[in-house]
């Protein structure tokens, strides 16, 4: 599905730009991870896009594994209180982990999931998301690889929802406020 949606008031990130950017950034992580067989950890369900084709970009050869969590209602604003919905299935003691986000908006999900990771044994914590907007952020997270950074418009499109919609668009948009007010 085209980013032409009559819905999408302002197109952020085209499909082609996106493919350029994951390509770069695997090659960045195969460098990084060269010698410690990293677990990607997709945080569900706004990752999958971006981690099928980070996975299959990369050359290293990686596990992986899914979160589900949630500090979002219905609504648009990140509640800060965070649920787990799925949890991972693997053992992180002594692993490389890699969290895979689709945005990161307020960081107040990003950072408690890094900290709860890290307690579990994980040798290394580190994060590559395809979107972050610096404007929103509500904590300092150290993230060592960012695909884009936004406004802090409400975007949809290439995994990111509203309502479950949207996340097939091929690329990122801002999505029309009386969509949503």
């Amino acid at each position: 599905m085209h980013l032409n949606h009559p819905d999408i008031t302002k197109v952020l990130v085209t499909a082609d730009q996106i493919s350029v950017r994951v390509a770069e950034l695997a090659a960045e992580l195969d460098e990084y991870y060269a010698d410690k067989d990293p677990l990607l950890v997709g945080v569900l369900k706004g990752a999958v896009p971006f981690m099928a084709d980070l996975s299959r970009a990369m050359e290293l050869s990686t596990t992986q594994d899914w979160m589900a969590v949630s500090s979002y209602g219905s609504g648009t604003i990140s509640s800060g209180v965070v649920r787990i919905l799925k949890d991972l299935d693997t053992d992180l003691d002594g692993r490389h982990v890699l969290i895979v986000e689709d945005i990161i908006d307020s960081g107040l999900t990003l950072s408690w999931l890094t900290s709860n990771l890290a307690t579990r044994g994980a040798a290394s914590v580190e994060v590559v998301t395809l979107l972050r907007k610096p404007d929103a952020a509500k904590v300092k997270i150290d993230v060592r690889w960012v695909g884009f950074d936004i406004p802090s418009d409400f975007v949809v499109g290439y995994g990111l929802d509203y309502n479950e919609r949207y996340r097939s668009l091929d690329g990122v948009g801002v999505l029309a406020p009386s969509v949503y007010s």
